[in-house]
């Protein structure tokens, strides 16, 4: 469903199924993680603070991806759909470094394995969004084409050659400082 206001299309070229797989693995995993964190808070009782510590860090790190990826879930707050759209403009790769850096703390401070799960899937989804960053895979001409055309000139412009020998310092179509 579109927004009031938004491009009928769209500006990238992201599969819609990786979209989704992030934000999905977003929302579910970080609902997790919240839980999880609350069973690492549960340590305290064990006299584990560093558990204590990390399992609240996880909770604040899932309760911040969900406020992103799932503003519906957080109706109660103001300001959370104003977050999640300005979030919505930045590129992929800004979401991408914030769910893994607050995805390592946690970790770092208690490493077991509801520590390590529930803040890997935060992890994992901003491995996702890196993939998105890194856009859509070329088709296989694209590569060929690029090589067979001379460096520095736009495709086409200059006839691609069949010898494979040829340097840049052989292409006379290369440009040389005088």
């Amino acid at each position: 469903m579109q927004k009031p206001g938004q491009d009928p299309v769209a500006k990238d070229d992201v599969p819609w199924w990786m979209k989704y797989a992030g934000r999905g693995l977003g929302t579910v995993g970080s609902i997790i993680a919240i839980f999880l964190g609350a069973w690492n808070c549960a340590s305290i009782l064990f006299g584990h603070i560093d558990c204590l510590i990390s399992g609240m860090w996880q909770m604040i790190a899932g309760f911040l991806v969900v406020m992103i990826e799932a503003p519906c879930c957080c109706l109660f707050i103001d300001f959370v759909q104003n977050l999640s759209d300005w979030v919505e403009k930045k590129p992929y790769w800004n979401r991408a470094a914030a769910y893994c850096l607050i995805a390592l703390p946690a970790v770092f401070l208690c490493p077991g394995m509801s520590s390590i799960f529930g803040s890997g899937l935060i992890f994992t989804t901003g491995i996702i969004y890196g993939l998105m960053s890194l856009g859509k895979k070329g088709s296989r001409p694209d590569p060929a084409g690029m090589t067979s055309s001379g460096v520095g000139s736009p495709q086409g412009t200059v006839p691609p050659t069949t010898d494979h020998h040829t340097t840049l310092m052989e292409d006379p179509d290369v440009w040389r400082p005088t």
